[in-house]
């Protein structure tokens, strides 16, 4: 079946439901947010505060509750750093958990979902170890573009909901120093991860597992429907996992630090630090300095999503038998392959053909793109304005392929946005990452973001709707 976009946010009343504390005080320490000496709101999601009904919020009630963290009504008072481990370059380290941040809510989006709040840059808590607990502005600016391009391309994502500068000066190894501080708080259909299994698994808590695995099928996947709920859950996030691979390939995105606490039980992408959109076609490109041997390239975050997806199988070995569990790893290729045809054909705008011919296609299309002779933005960007399928013009050697297959296929939109009109299509290459942080560090101008996001909002439209 075509593939569908995460669906568009709506308007709702404001549902607190926090489901969070039924799993008791193993999975997450109460913490106190940072005093911060300054709140100036810089980012608020327009598009998704309606979603959970908080649109109605005052300038000084938003920095209240998201620069000064005090709680929303009925929800979670304290806020929790939750608990969890994690293979971090496939080096499993013991001693992690929500070191600068913390779950502040839990409430009802417009569909009913169940949602998280939580915050990055918020301050110490016990998994700190040496860290600050705080953000850079340049962080939080790069984590509001990551996610709405992101968003923009059909890629399950995160929101980023808000960004507060707060007035710290912090030094960093990786960036002038001193630089600006912000607390930034991300929406997201879940904040739990792979790792917090991995934390259980390495206590032999059987009890909290199962309660866990229960907590993850209710909430997110609608309730266990056999009576091996643990691997019924594995199948359910292997497939959303799978998702998120394709997506991330058709994208032409690099998130960098693909360990498996950055992992989450919806296959959401979330928490980004060194990521960059590459140009061109090209396996090995790396978003992370160091990641010096490659590791989560962009060929390989398939291989790193399925190997995370083995670890989180090994963990539900506790309580489930092992048979089930290899049989969805072994299927994990194939449906990594399905989910990104039917990505690659989303945004090229026709209708999918099933698997053989669609992986045809795009195959097709790899090798003409490996060539480097056009940009991935701009490949898709032609495409999609294409007025001729079978248009022989623009044929060329590396793409003769991909245009005699594509020739006979049946668009799913029409190109009659302002967005296919442009000259040039929106994009998200490090350069210009890179120049509008220079205009808010240099002038404090913040004209560029948001020109940036009406443009990447702009194209969002533009390929869900035509």
């Amino acid at each position: 079946m075509p593939y569908k976009p995460q669906s568009e946010p709506g308007k709702a009343v404001y549902q607190p439901d926090v489901q969070i504390a039924q799993l008791g005080e193993k999975i997450g320490d109460p913490v106190v947010a940072a005093d911060f000496p300054d709140h100036i709101l810089r980012f608020r999601n327009d598009r998704w505060d309606q979603s959970v009904g908080l649109d109605n919020l005052n300038e000084q009630e938003w920095i209240n509750h998201f620069g000064k963290f005090q709680p929303l009504a009925d929800n979670l008072d304290p806020p929790l750093a939750l608990r969890y481990h994690g293979h971090q370059f496939r080096n499993y380290n013991p001693e992690i958990g929500d070191g600068r941040g913390f779950l502040f809510a839990q409430l009802r989006d417009h569909e009913q979902r169940l949602m998280d709040l939580g915050t990055k840059g918020s301050g110490t808590t016990p998994w700190s170890r040496t860290g600050d607990g705080r953000l850079t502005l340049k962080g939080a600016v790069r984590e509001i573009l990551a996610t709405e391009m992101l968003e923009a391309l059909g890629v399950n994502t995160s929101k980023t909901f808000s960004v507060v500068e707060t007035g710290e000066k912090l030094s960093r190894g990786d960036e002038p120093s001193p630089t600006r501080s912000a607390v930034m708080t991300r929406l997201s259909h879940s904040h739990i991860r792979i790792g917090a299994f991995q934390r259980i698994a390495y206590e032999k808590n059987e009890e909290l597992m199962r309660q866990l695995v229960s907590y993850c099928l209710e909430y997110y996947y609608g309730g266990a429907q056999t009576d091996n709920p643990a691997t019924e859950l594995f199948a359910k996030v292997a497939q959303e996992v799978a998702k998120l691979a394709g997506a991330y390939m058709t994208a032409g995105f690099v998130h960098g630090v693909l360990n498996t606490d950055n992992i989450n039980v919806t296959g959401e992408s979330f928490d980004y630090g060194p990521w960059r959109f590459t140009p061109f076609w090209e396996p090995g490109f790396t978003a992370a300095y160091f990641d010096h041997e490659g590791l989560y390239c962009f060929g390989r975050q398939p291989e790193a999503l399925h190997w995370n997806l083995a670890q989180f199988a090994s963990t539900l070995r506790l309580i489930s038998n092992s048979d089930p569990l290899v049989a969805t790893l072994e299927a994990f290729p194939k449906a990594y392959g399905t989910a990104f045809t039917e990505h690659f054909c989303w945004r090229l705008g026709i209708e999918t053909e099933g698997f053989e011919k669609d992986r045809n296609l795009v195959v097709a299309a790899e090798k003409g793109l490996a060539e480097k002779t056009i940009q991935i933005d701009q490949f898709f960007f032609d495409w999609g304005k294409a007025e001729n399928l079978a248009r022989s013009e623009q044929d060329s050697a590396e793409f003769g392929e991909f245009h005699a297959l594509i020739a006979d296929r049946t668009r799913t939109r029409e190109p009659v946005s302002s967005y296919w009109q442009k000259p040039t299509p929106c994009s998200m290459h490090i350069e210009e990452v890179e120049s509008i942080w220079a205009s808010i560090a240099d002038d404090d101008n913040w004209t560029p973001l948001t020109e940036k996001i009406n443009d990447v909002r702009d194209m969002g439209a533009a390929l869900r709707n035509g």
